[in-house]
């Protein structure tokens, strides 16, 4: 899910491209934050904040995740309450069968556990079925046809689809287990305080020796906290009890009761749900600013107010025409695809065909560990494919810098355009898709300044696209 301030800003997103009108015009709010200081997704959040000026946007999202997030409480109190329940109907007898109650405790819970281990094990990098946004989709909890409710309705929808969402629904899962559990802890205790038990147990396999030995392996984490394990003769003692027995053996019965309950329910299924939160805070959904939206309102405020009189235009930075060597070359594409085939042909003698090798996309550490590797033992000329939907960010412009210090015969790169544009005509009409394509002409040209200038300040040749 994404946070709070995160939804709002996307929800403005969502609303401003439908023409929606809000409380606070837009435009001034932007207008007005150009000259205030801050991180760009910190301007964002508090554009989104002022542009929500009575709180009607906020209001919605908070009244959407408070249903979600009451449906998860009242189905926690009543996964306690059945647990709680089920473990008081099973303790109804004085004399009780140890082992029996033990695996109505645990035999379930442990094989379910069991399950999702194997199945997270298994599904790595996987969607997995989202039943949690079906039985909760917001479409249900929140009624209204106004505009500002259909897009937060919308936006939760896509956060509820989101891949990071298995590990929400895990926790979500664990929980209610715990809850279970919990219940079920309340009740033992519960009714030990008030009642007196003796515990037995009998077998038609398994002899005295082996349900010693099975006791004393069941009793060896719980005793390793503290609790109480009956020794062999207490267990031995204890077969076929139809009558009260003595108080300390059956404290050493419970002891073992409730630190199983405790060592192999509750805190494996506490470990569970602790993995589930940390994975989810690490795949969480987060705001895309790369989106020609956010894009528009970030480079508006990047420009400087300058009065007319004092204006002096600095030179545009260009950068330097790349320089061909005779050698060997590896050509490979920054972190996007591209349906060009061939696309280092144009810009490059042809001759050099023969001594290129293509390396592929250069994405993730792996590939950059393998390019650099690579690059280390064989002195090339690397050709780099750029396409015009990567950003010349922190992270890309690092990526940029390790190659170009890696590669011992020099990097050149080349930009690449989109092969067509994105927008379905069909959905849109004339005015709207000459709109559309000026607004990505403009984007594209923008970005590709913006790259002339990173390669401009490392001295890196850019290829001409038109030689």
């Amino acid at each position: 899910m994404l946070s709070p301030q995160d939804q709002l800003t996307e929800l403005v997103r969502t609303l401003e491209t439908q023409q929606h009108v809000f409380a606070t015009d837009p435009l001034l709010i932007t207008e007005k934050l150009q000259g205030e200081d801050g991180k760009p997704i910190q301007k964002l959040h508090r554009r989104a904040s002022r542009i929500d000026s009575n709180g009607a946007l906020a209001q919605v999202l908070g009244k959407i995740d408070g249903r979600i997030k009451g449906i998860m409480v009242l189905m926690s109190v009543v996964w306690c309450i059945s647990g709680f329940l089920g473990l008081f109907t099973l303790l109804q007898a004085n004399v009780v069968n140890f082992f029996y109650v033990l695996v109505c405790l645990l035999g379930f819970h442990t094989i379910m556990l069991l399950g999702w281990l194997v199945m997270t094990l298994v599904n790595q990098g996987k969607q997995s079925s989202n039943w949690f946004a079906s039985f909760v989709s917001p479409s249900y909890l929140i009624r209204g046809k106004d505009d500002v409710t259909k897009a937060a309705v919308n936006l939760y929808e896509r956060q509820l689809q989101h891949s990071g969402m298995r590990w929400y629904l895990g926790r979500f899962s664990h929980q209610l287990w715990l809850a279970t559990l919990t219940g079920m802890l309340l009740a033992i205790v519960f009714l030990l305080i008030v009642r007196q038990y003796s515990f037995s147990w009998e077998s038609t396999l398994l002899s005295d020796q082996a349900l010693i030995t099975l006791t004393h392996l069941l009793g060896w984490l719980p005793s390793m906290v503290g609790f109480g394990v009956p020794d062999s003769a207490a267990i031995a003692q204890s077969r076929l009890v139809t009558d009260a027995m003595p108080l300390s053996v059956a404290r050493q019965w419970a002891g073992l009761l409730i630190g199983s309950l405790l060592m192999y329910g509750i805190v494996p299924r506490a470990v569970a749900w602790a993995f589930c939160a940390l994975m989810f805070r690490r795949k969480k959904m987060r705001l895309d600013i790369k989106l020609p939206y956010y894009q528009k309102i970030l480079n508006f405020w990047q420009r400087q107010v300058i009065d007319a009189d004092d204006f002096n235009e600095a030179p545009t930075p260009i950068a330097p025409k790349a320089t061909v060597s005779a050698g060997k070359k590896l050509v490979a594409l920054l972190e996007y695809p591209t349906e060009q085939d061939n696309w280092w042909q144009s810009g490059i003698d042809n001759t050099l065909e023969g001594d290129m090798e293509n390396f592929g996309i250069v994405d993730d550490r792996d590939d950059m560990a393998r390019l650099k590797t690579y690059l280390d033992s064989h002195p090339v000329q690397v050709l780099l494919g750029i396409h015009n939907k990567a950003l010349p960010d922190r992270g890309t412009l690092r990526k940029l810098d390790q190659i170009a210090s890696h590669a011992k015969e020099g990097l050149i790169v080349k930009l690449l355009n989109d092969t067509g544009l994105t927008v379905d005509a069909s959905e849109l009409n004339v005015s709207d898709l000459h709109t559309s394509e000026s607004q990505q002409v403009e984007n594209q040209g923008l970005r590709y300044q913006q790259w002339q200038t990173a390669l401009a300040a490392r001295k890196i040749g850019l290829v001409d696209t038109d030689a």
